[in-house]
């Protein structure tokens, strides 16, 4: 069994502020986005100026952190933001769906693209091989937080988690890591590098994620307010990995 690194959830604090990991993870993973999509620009001669890769970046980070937030109340909370709909606004409680930040992500790429009278879909491929690395960065906060742990197991690399009884689990979230972060990253940015058909960057991410992600939920623990959805393993995650593959693959064949 391997020992779960305690490390504190506050990076710093400024007086009565306090910085977590998982903020700095997000602020890492958009600042690299910005970099990386400089860096294709340069090196693919693209026509997108600075100032159009900084507003897209801007666009996409607001879409990302509203619609994460919103997708989470949708998915997850069992309706209380019906009763309470404030508790949207309360990001620093946690709670951040990977879906929902996909869906409010596309709604402001849409406005980007009309903004800057380009396709909708030629902006998400463009999109589409920065994502990874900030995906792989949000799970790395998950993992400092000990939050979204696996499964129980016996196997040598589980760890007791804060928080998740004193039954060795998957570390989950470091899987996740190494699917959707490293493994994606490398499949889009490789498929990327050479000129393909509109729509067939993104096919590749969207499915590539969703089947990441429907693998991966078989060692990840279901969200203890849902659990399992039906026949004792389909997970939230999993159902709304479904239609994302979906729409991948209508994607892929449409660019034929």
């Amino acid at each position: 069994m391997l020992t779960y690194p305690h490390i504190n959830p506050v990076a710093f604090s400024l007086g009565p502020l306090h910085v977590h990991w998982y903020g700095l993870m997000y602020l890492l993973g958009f600042f690299v986005a910005w970099l990386l999509a400089r860096w294709r620009v340069k090196h693919y001669h693209l026509d997108w100026s600075a100032e159009q890769i900084s507003d897209l970046i801007f666009y996409a980070a607001m879409g990302v952190i509203l619609g994460g937030r919103v997708g989470y109340m949708l998915f997850y909370s069992h309706g209380q933001w019906l009763n309470h709909p404030w508790l949207i606004l309360r990001l620093w409680e946690g709670g951040m769906s990977f879906h929902g930040g996909l869906l409010g992500g596309f709604a402001a790429l849409w406005l980007f693209g009309r903004k800057t009278h380009r396709s909708f879909l030629s902006v998400i491929d463009f999109v589409a091989p920065i994502v990874p690395f900030g995906l792989g960065a949000g799970r790395i906060g998950n993992f400092i937080n000990g939050e979204l742990w696996g499964r129980v197991t016996n196997e040598p690399w589980g760890m007791i988690f804060p928080h998740a009884g004193d039954l060795p689990r998957h570390p989950s979230q470091l899987y996740e890591f190494g699917l959707e972060g490293v493994l994606l990253f490398i499949l889009v940015w490789w498929y990327a590098s050479k000129p393909r058909r509109v729509g067939r960057v993104s096919a590749v991410f969207l499915m590539g994620y969703a089947l990441c992600r429907l693998f991966v939920e078989f060692f990840r623990a279901p969200d203890p307010q849902l659990g399992y959805l039906a026949w004792h393993w389909l997970t939230m995650g999993q159902l709304l990995s479904l239609p994302m593959f979906g729409l991948g693959f209508i994607l892929w064949w449409r660019a034929r």
